[in-house]
């Protein structure tokens, strides 16, 4: 039997994140491990709700289910990488590590199709999941990593720019067939235990946002591959603890995980074109849509949003990239077990 170690993290919404836990308890049959469910330190009651809803499940007798309150929201990745640690002291033979976001549901056979993919492709260090809504409409579930070409097809949205930088397109959707992507969502991604020694966990410099693009940067990096499978499908209702889809102004943390994103992996002045870029191609969108006599939807000041914060960071030093918590965390506190 196969042991992984599930990591549901949590942000304010603890039934979503328990119905999440029980939703993979469910397609873990024939693995074994532990799910931990993590609260990121939620300004609500949260953390108790988890442990008294958990209490009221019954667990399938072979899994180890714990509740633990990372103390800190030092953000998805450093709460990831809490759950992670905590989950190997629990389960220290665990193979795998599944992140599974707490808005989401996975399908009965969603971890077993993962973890058979993993097994018959050993290059292969991260898989992700076919990803929909709750309408069962598709969620871009695979991409390409972001780029010069790409920060400025996305921003100019015009077809012919699109046709003639289509190998730069960010978004691959729903391939057609498991197989070698860029990067994959942190909705529901399965990652080789080995693999992490080797590239690190989670860098917890990203406080929300390209996190999961920069973990599979450097799997690639390392001669490693990520693939998409079909046949693990994932329903995600997205969004639900950031309000991505409602915001009505770009948070800072998301101008700081695309800066240092692109800085860190590449350069200050490969980030700083990347940003020139999207400001020219936001611009063109924007006198477009102003000749047609059509709404300009988004985030309000974006663009001015973005310049200063860019330049602001410009004078500053960027981050040391090395800043990740590999080692395990001097206090792990299991809060609660559900046997």
């Amino acid at each position: 039997m196969t042991d992984i170690v599930v990591v549901v993290l949590n942000y304010k919404t603890p039934d979503l994140a328990v119905l999440a836990a029980q939703s993979a308890a469910a397609a873990m049959a024939d693995c074994g491990g532990a799910i931990v469910l993590v609260d990121n330190d939620s300004p609500d009651s949260s953390f108790q709700r988890m442990i008294d809803a958990t209490r009221s499940v019954e667990w399938p007798a072979h899994l180890d289910v714990q509740v633990l309150q990372s103390g800190r929201n030092a953000g998805f990745g450093a709460g990831n990488n809490f759950g992670i640690h905590a989950g190997l002291e629990i389960c220290p033979t665990a193979e795998f590590i599944y992140i599974l976001n707490p808005d989401a549901q996975v399908e009965p056979n969603a971890i077993s199709a993962l973890v058979d993919y993993m097994n018959d492709h050993p290059k292969v260090a991260i898989v992700g999941s076919w990803v929909y809504g709750e309408d069962g409409a598709d969620h871009c579930s695979a991409f390409r990593f972001p780029g010069l070409a790409s920060e400025f097809e996305s921003s100019v949205r015009l077809g012919p720019v699109t046709r003639l930088l289509k190998k730069h397109v960010l978004p691959l959707h729903i391939p057609e067939t498991s197989g070698p992507v860029g990067w994959i969502l942190g909705a529901s991604m399965l990652v080789r235990r080995s693999a992490l020694n080797e590239i690190g966990l989670f860098d917890e410099t990203f406080f929300l946002y390209f996190e999961e693009t920069d973990l599979c940067l450097r799997a690639h990096r390392a001669g490693h591959e990520v693939h998409f499978v079909r046949e693990s499908r994932v329903c995600h209702i997205g969004s639900v603890s950031t309000g991505m889809g409602t915001w009505q102004r770009t948070p800072s943390y998301w101008y700081q995980s695309r800066w240092y994103y692109f800085s860190k992996n590449h350069s200050r002045a490969y980030a700083i074109s990347a940003t020139a870029l999207m400001v020219l191609g936001t611009v063109l969108w924007r006198l477009r849509r102003t000749i047609e006599g059509k709404p300009k939807p988004g985030a309000k000041h974006f663009l001015r949003d973005m310049v200063v914060h860019d330049l602001r960071a410009l004078l500053r030093p960027t981050p040391d990239a090395s800043i990740r918590a590999i080692g395990l965390p001097s206090e792990t506190s299991l809060q609660t077990s559900v046997d």
